[in-house]
């Protein structure tokens, strides 16, 4: 399981086996019903129990931006900051070529119909700043150049607390080209 260090899993399998009740059973009852409870977006991707998931019910947010992630874990840390209040994508992964994923396997197609239908004025990329993720982006940018609609992608740069010498040159780079005005 991801976060689960061997040390981690160790003392969880001693738990389990030492545990007295059904403690385990209960929990692995409520993981069952979860995981079959909770599935993908109809829309966006995102985690949901209905069809269509609570953000893309939501009327109070901007329908006329859409922000598209990687993952639908993605949308979570973007939810937190409580600055973007339109719509979501998830593209299910990134363009790999060494990991045999190919635009076809991503949820591009359903993006294209999004963009068809709903008509956003405003599409922000939020892909990660590696290989991959700009290779996504740039595919995704070349596919939609002719479409009415603006293309933007989130900011980069350094992170809070963290100092010059952790940066990578690229991360420097997009901090001081993208600098803003104070």
């Amino acid at each position: 399981m991801p976060g689960i260090g061997p040390r981690s899993a160790e003392r969880i399998a001693l738990w389990i086996v030492q545990a007295r009740g059904d403690q385990p059973q209960e929990i692995a009852r409520a993981i069952t019903v979860t995981r079959q409870a909770i599935h993908p977006c109809a829309l966006c991707g995102y985690f949901t129990t209905e069809e269509i998931c609570e953000i893309c019910q939501d009327p109070s947010r901007a329908a006329d931006q859409l922000c598209v992630v990687e993952q639908p874990t993605d949308i979570l840390p973007l939810e937190k900051t409580s600055a973007f209040r339109g719509r979501y994508h998830s593209l299910g992964g990134k363009i790999s070529p060494l990991d045999h994923v190919g635009p076809e396997d991503l949820r591009i197609k359903e993006l294209l119909d999004r963009i068809e239908k709903e008509k956003f004025s405003e599409i922000i990329f939020a892909l990660a700043a590696d290989v991959e993720g700009e290779a996504t982006t740039n595919y995704l940018v070349d596919l939609l150049k002719g479409k009415p609609v603006t293309l933007t992608r989130i900011a980069r740069g350094l992170p809070a607390g963290g100092g010059l010498e952790s940066a990578d040159e690229l991360t420097l780079y997009q901090a001081l080209t993208g600098r803003t005005k104070l």
